[in-house]
């Protein structure tokens, strides 16, 4: 499987099997969100906010 270099780590994944929204972590520990497909970008995600049940 080839290796993407992004600013924050490298990814381990097939790019053309990418879905857009699609949630992936670096070998840094970092979340990358796909945010565009043609061409591959990727983005930090979002933190998520606590749930606090309410």
């Amino acid at each position: 499987m080839p290796m993407l270099d992004t600013p924050y780590g490298r990814l381990d994944v097939d790019p053309t099997g990418l879905m857009l929204g699609e949630l992936l972590v670096t070998d840094e520990g970092a979340e990358l969100e796909v945010v565009a497909l043609d061409p591959l970008r990727f983005e930090l995600a979002p933190e998520e906010a606590e749930d606090w049940g309410e």
